[in-house]
């Protein structure tokens, strides 16, 4: 096998597809086939299973693909080592970013880097943050936006920001009085009837661990993951719900929710920037992981994201839970 090799079979393991793959690498199918095939026969394993839906790759293929992931990185960071800092960083860089950090960051991210590092092309992937924690192991993505992930040495985080996590209800209150304004304590939660994330889901666990140590019982009524729907089921008057007062601007603007500070101390949870500890960063991956930073600052102090800056640290090694 060689670099070549490797390259082009990481790419149709990610595109799924032998025809996306060979549009992605401008290569001829017929040659990627063959490629795979001299690579099976040389493992002595099969590598790919392939059905009429595309190809996924076999218990083996994943072994092989986590491995070329980290040599294909590894040679590019050699690259960089090697070329010094001369010149503009290029390649490309895979972001991993939570659908509502996604709604805020994407925009002005990709308008910085298209002006400042222009032979870097930004590739970005949405999932909730125990998928992208999942993407950062296995080498799927170069650097993630967290909420909360356990301990793994592995991983190297910077803290950016504390957002306020509160909860809302709809205008008008449909079939009980609203709480009254001021914040709301976890024990008057008991009572009303909340719409959440599903349990596992990283925001469900902050509220349960919260209302856990207050001993306090929760009512959920309804369990869905995507904030859209959240806050429509809660304008519809099915329930209450607690959510990022950053996701809930526009709708707070135009008056189709209220919203509470929850908890005393108020309930809230940390964003942090996480990339791979136990390989090289290139160059790229380090302008990028920087310009994301500089961005989220320049998001908070402009007013756009409501939140509070955490103290500008050195990187550090997660230890624990970062929440």
């Amino acid at each position: 096998m060689d670099l070549r090799q490797l390259r082009y079979f990481v790419t149709i393991v990610e595109t799924g597809s032998f025809s996306k793959a060979a549009q992605r690498l401008h290569v001829a199918q017929p040659a990627l086939s063959q490629h795979v095939r001299n690579m099976e026969l040389d493992l002595g394993v099969e590598l790919l299973f392939r059905s009429s839906q595309g190809v996924v790759p076999t218990e083996a293929g994943e072994t092989l693909v986590r491995h070329a992931r980290l040599i294909l990185s590894q040679m590019e960071a050699a690259r960089e080592a090697v070329r010094g800092s001369e010149g503009q960083p290029e390649g490309d860089v895979r972001l991993g970013l939570p659908g509502t950090v996604s709604q805020m960051l994407c925009v002005p991210l990709f308008r910085e880097a298209r002006r400042l590092y222009p032979k870097i092309r930004l590739r970005v992937a949405e999932a909730m943050s125990g998928f992208v924690l999942d993407w950062l192991r296995e080498d799927k993505i170069d650097v993630g936006v967290l909420y909360r992930f356990g301990a793994d040495r592995s991983l190297q985080a910077r803290r950016v920001l504390s957002e306020e996590v509160c909860l809302l209800g709809p205008a008008d209150p449909i079939d009980r009085p609203h709480p009254p304004p001021g914040t709301v304590s976890f024990a008057a939660l008991a009572s009303l009837p909340l719409i959440l994330p599903s349990p596992g889901h990283g925001l469900r666990d902050l509220i349960e661990a919260r209302a856990a140590s207050e001993e306090v019982s929760l009512s959920t009524v309804i369990d869905i993951d995507t904030y859209g729907q959240i806050k429509l089921l809660v304008e519809g008057g099915l329930g209450y719900s607690i959510l990022p007062r950053a996701a809930l601007r526009e709708e707070m603007a135009k008056g189709s929710l209220r919203a509470w500070p929850l908890g005393v101390p108020l309930l809230s949870r940390d964003l942090h920037l996480v990339r791979p500890a136990d390989r090289p960063a290139r160059r790229a991956v380090r302008v990028i992981e920087d310009l994301a930073f500089a961005t989220l600052v320049r998001l908070v102090r402009d007013g756009v994201w409501p939140a509070t800056l955490a103290e500008e640290a050195p990187p550090a090694r997660a230890g624990g839970d970062l929440e």
